[in-house]
């Protein structure tokens, strides 16, 4: 894959895996209703749709990596469409049952999208995974802070839990940006040179995730008040959180496609 199309690819792809990770992998649906579960998937299945068609968009002829991350992607939406059919058919165990099974398909596509980077394939695949983490703790933390406003008997278990995991991810997501190194890209044209050239996307990514660090300390502090509105002043942070961390993995898989 080459250009903006696969970089967007990446991050959406990123988004989806992390994001349905977060929900199926952590005791989210002990505590809280089913809604939140509908409202998630609804979207996990329309980003997943916008990563078929990015993936789509970028792959190039003879690309097999690129092939079956296409297909993988397109399976990850299938899949998540069953399990949100099921749950609003009242069917929960099936609905659990499949969301498992999505995640299974989210890796895949991940292994396979990291066979289109430039780098060995276990150095992209660990880049890409800690961007699912990172952008996966941003969404489902926002979602989650947005949910309080329904569910009004919920414990401030979740959201700190995911106000530390988002801490963790910016230490995870650091790493695999230092990892991709600082070098010059020798980049496609479709990208400014000074991202390319100079080597600032790499810089960039970093300082976009040290922004999302602090916005993560923001978060957690502000949750330690005990009004009813820290977390609502929680879901803002989070808000600055999906921007800035959008922003720094976009130019940190500047330098990821060859």
């Amino acid at each position: 894959m080459k250009g903006p199309a696969g970089v967007l690819a990446l991050v959406l792809a990123e988004t989806v895996a992390g994001g349905a990770v977060f929900l199926f992998l952590t005791p989210l649906w002990r505590e809280v209703k089913r809604g939140f579960f509908k409202l998630t998937g609804l979207l996990l299945a329309l980003l997943g749709i916008a990563a078929w068609g990015a993936i789509g968009a970028a792959r190039q002829a003879g690309d097999a990596a690129g092939r079956w991350s296409w297909w993988l992607a397109l399976a990850f939406v299938a899949i998540t469409v069953v399990w949100l059919a099921l749950l609003f058919a009242r069917a929960p165990r099936a609905a659990r049952v499949a969301g498992f099974l999505s995640l299974g398909v989210a890796v895949a596509m991940l292994v396979a999208l990291s066979g289109t980077g430039d780098e060995s394939q276990a150095v992209s695949l660990v880049q890409l995974l800690a961007g699912s983490v990172f952008m996966g703790a941003v969404l489902d933390g926002l979602l989650l802070g947005h949910w309080y406003l329904t569910d009004r008997g919920l414990s401030r278990g979740p959201i700190n839990r995911f106000a530390l995991a988002l801490i963790g991810a910016v230490v995870l997501e650091a790493a695999a940006v230092i990892a991709g190194g600082f070098g010059p890209v020798e980049g496609s044209s479709q990208f400014s040179p000074l991202l390319t050239t100079a080597g600032l996307a790499s810089w960039l990514a970093l300082g976009m995730v040290a922004v999302t660090a602090l916005i993560a300390v923001m978060i957690r502090l502000t949750l330690r008040g005990t009004r009813a509105t820290a977390v609502q002043a929680a879901t803002g942070f989070f808000y600055l959180a999906v921007i800035t961390a959008f922003a720094g993995e976009l130019a940190a898989k500047v330098r990821f496609l060859p």
